[in-house]
């Protein structure tokens, strides 16, 4: 949470502030974490790059209205989350996950320096399996998770980018852990019988 630190001053924004050097320094901070985030409902490389661009543009356009209710990365994903399923409606989206591509480097990218080459290597497997099975949810179980795991929001962050209660994201939390748990569980059946 450092970097929300760097955003302080987005309380004192006046119109003689720099506005597209504030969107610079917000998409260099959480640039990545939108393209994810849309991604990750989307499903689709060039839909999350467009999305992108337009959170950014509609941040350019609406930086004087960030009333600093919540963080300024909990505003980002919030509004990507809108665009994506503004998307989501307007255009017909094949689920197609590409083999091999995890969107989500970055969430394993700590893992020990001094692990082994096989270890980091089976680490990286079995990460980029949990993701395949997180694509595999429905939209409103997906988002909870990415929100969670990749994201680490608080419950009141992650209802305030969902725009439902705490209640309901723990809720949804709890469904989509079982569900995870489910398929890896047939997935070990499906690969043992054969």
């Amino acid at each position: 949470m450092e970097s929300e630190a760097n955003f302080e001053y987005l309380k004192y924004l006046s119109s003689s502030s720099d506005s597209k050097a504030i969107v610079a320094e917000l998409m260099t901070a959480y640039g990545k974490d939108v393209w994810n985030y849309a991604y990750s409902i989307t499903h689709k490389r060039d839909q999350a790059d467009d999305i992108t661009q337009e959170v950014f543009l509609k941040v350019f356009r609406n930086l004087y209205s960030f009333r600093c209710e919540s963080s300024v990365k909990t505003w980002l994903l919030a509004i990507t989350r809108n665009m994506s399923l503004d998307y989501r409606r307007s255009a017909f989206l094949r689920k197609v996950v590409p083999i091999g591509f995890s969107p989500f480097e970055s969430a394993g990218a700590s893992a020990a320096a001094s692990a082994s080459a096989e270890e980091e290597a089976l680490g990286k497997m079995a990460l980029s399996d949990t993701w395949r099975l997180v694509l595999q949810l429905p939209v409103k179980y997906r988002e909870v998770l990415v929100l969670f795991a990749h994201y680490q929001l608080s419950m009141k962050e992650m209802a305030e980018v969902l725009g439902v209660s705490e209640g309901t994201v723990k809720s949804r939390l709890f469904h989509a852990r079982n569900k995870i748990s489910k398929l890896k569980e047939k997935k070990t059946l499906g690969s043992e019988g054969q």
